[in-house]
């Protein structure tokens, strides 16, 4: 752990001193587009063709668009919005963590939605620009003091490990999968640590058929465990999100091996 940064302006007032920012559960989820033709982006000397088509997508996407008219750090923000209203994951008072959460979006609308009696501790290893309401440390969740040092801050144990990580792309479909699933595994093995009885995660994952363990270990020792696709994530991607609730408690633990006899 090499830093702690926490929200300037104390939990829950936010920039227009109403403790909103766009971002809060009575915030709707759907993105009023009106429908325009497409934006042609003219070709820049020396841009590359994935940078053309990088650019191009985010010219023409909505939640691009809404994010920076409510103030939101990523169109991510959107995602933990509509998993939240589907699932009732975000509660006034909720102790919240969120791992890999650069740029913020996450962490954002955790914020606003647990209010002044919350916490949210977001972990990263790149640093975070504050955030109203929330306590960002730059470092590694797999440092062995983390789980400790994450509770300190937090207060106790969690009621929500969130985790929107996702590694580089390889550009191999599966390779990506593989990694990702792995990423979300290493998220289930430090939310275990930090989790309340009776607490939620949620992560990432890829459309693939190999996280197999994962869910394994999940059915295991959450009460429901169901996959979602926000209206967010991008039609052409293979992105899902895993929601578990009900865990069971660190004390009932059950391993992979457990669950397979």
């Amino acid at each position: 752990m090499t830093s702690r940064r926490r929200g300037g302006a104390g939990r829950g007032s936010g920039k227009d001193g109403s403790g909103k920012s766009g971002a809060g559960k009575g915030a709707s989820i759907h993105v009023s587009v009106q429908r325009t033709p497409t934006v042609r982006l003219k070709r820049k000397k020396g841009r590359t063709n994935s940078q053309q088509r990088w650019l191009q997508r985010q010219l023409n996407d909505p939640f691009v668009s809404e994010a920076r008219r409510r103030g939101l750090r990523s169109r991510a923000a959107f995602k933990l919005m509509e998993l939240d209203q589907r699932f009732n994951l975000l509660k006034p008072g909720a102790r919240v963590v969120d791992l890999g959460a650069a740029p913020g979006g996450w962490s954002q609308v955790s914020a606003d939605i647990v209010g002044p009696n919350g916490v949210i501790v977001g972990i990263d290893l790149l640093p975070i620009d504050s955030i109203e309401g929330a306590i960002f440390i730059e470092g590694d969740f797999l440092e062995p003091d983390a789980p400790d040092r994450l509770k300190r801050e937090l207060g106790g144990a969690a009621d929500l490990v969130l985790s929107d990580m996702a590694a580089s792309s390889s550009g191999h479909a599966g390779t990506d999968h593989l990694k990702i699933v792995a990423l979300a595994e290493i998220a289930f093995d430090f939310a275990a640590t930090v989790l309340a009885p009776g607490g939620a995660f949620v992560a990432k994952v890829l459309q693939g058929g190999t996280e197999k363990t994962l869910l394994t270990l999940l059915r295991g020792n959450f009460d429901k465990v169901i996959h979602a696709k926000p209206e967010a994530s991008r039609k052409e991607s293979a992105e899902l999100y895993v929601v578990a609730t009900g865990f069971h408690g660190a004390a009932v633990l059950k391993s992979e091996s457990e669950l397979e006899d």
